[in-house]
C-alpha cells in the first residue's frame, strides 16, 4: 500500500514539473513574440495563468505531506516529546477542520464554477477552481492519516523531529531513546 501512495506523490511531483515547465515555456514563447513581432498567444496567457493555479494547490498537498509548510518551531523545539505529540495532535485536528471547510467550500461553489467560462480558452472554470477539491481532500486523507498515527501511538520519532524542525540523522535520533 505504501508503494502505492509513494508512485502516487511521485507521479503529482512530475505533473508539478510539467506544470512549471508548461509555464514557463508559455511565458517564454510570448515573451519572445511580444518583442520580435508585437502580438502574443492569448491563449497560452490564460494557460499559464491556470497552470500557476494548479501548480500551487498540488504542490500545498505535497508540501503538507513533506511537513514543508511553515510552523512555530521555535516554541516546539523547546518542549519536551509528550507536549510535541500533543501540538502535533491540535495541529492535525486543525488543519483537518479547516481542509474540510475548504473543500466543502469548493464543492459548493461548483455548480456555480462548472457554468462560468474562461474569456479566452472557453473552459469551464470548474478546471481553475475544482483544483481545491483536489487540495481539500488531499490534505484532510493525510491529517486524518496521521491523527490516526498520534492517536494510536504509532508515530515515528524522525516525525516529530520534522514537526518540531529539527533535521536529526538516524544516530541522533536513536541516541535519544
Amino acid at each position: 500500500m505504501q508503494k502505492t501512495i509513494n508512485l502516487f506523490y511521485k507521479f503529482l511531483e512530475i505533473v508539478l514539473v510539467v506544470l512549471l515547465a508548461g509555464m514557463a515555456l508559455m511565458v517564454f514563447v510570448n515573451v519572445v513574440m511580444r518583442y520580435t513581432m508585437n502580438s502574443g498567444i492569448n491563449v497560452s496567457e490564460e494557460m499559464s495563468r491556470f497552470f500557476f493555479v494548479w501548480l500551487t494547490f498540488v504542490g500545498a498537498v505535497i508540501a503538507f505531506r513533506e511537513h514543508g509548510h511553515m510552523g512555530i518551531e521555535t516554541f516546539v523545539m523547546l518542549l519536551s516529546r509528550r507536549a510535541r505529540i500533543f501540538c502535533m495532535m491540535i495541529s492535525n485536528i486543525v488543519i483537518f477542520a479547516v481542509s474540510a471547510i475548504f473543500f466543502w467550500g469548493t464543492w459548493k461553489q461548483s455548480g456555480i464554477n462548472a457554468s462560468m467560462h474562461a474569456p479566452v480558452t472557453g473552459l469551464s472554470m470548474i478546471w481553475v477552481y475544482g483544483i481545491g477539491l483536489f487540495t481539500g481532500a488531499g490534505i484532510c486523507l493525510i491529517a486524518l492519516e496521521r491523527i490516526v498515527r498520534i492517536a494510536t501511538g504509532r508515530v515515528k520519532e524522525e516525525e516529530i523531529a520534522a514537526f518540531a524542525g529539527e533535521n536529526l540523522t538516524v544516530e541522533q535520533l536513536s541516541e535519544r531513546s
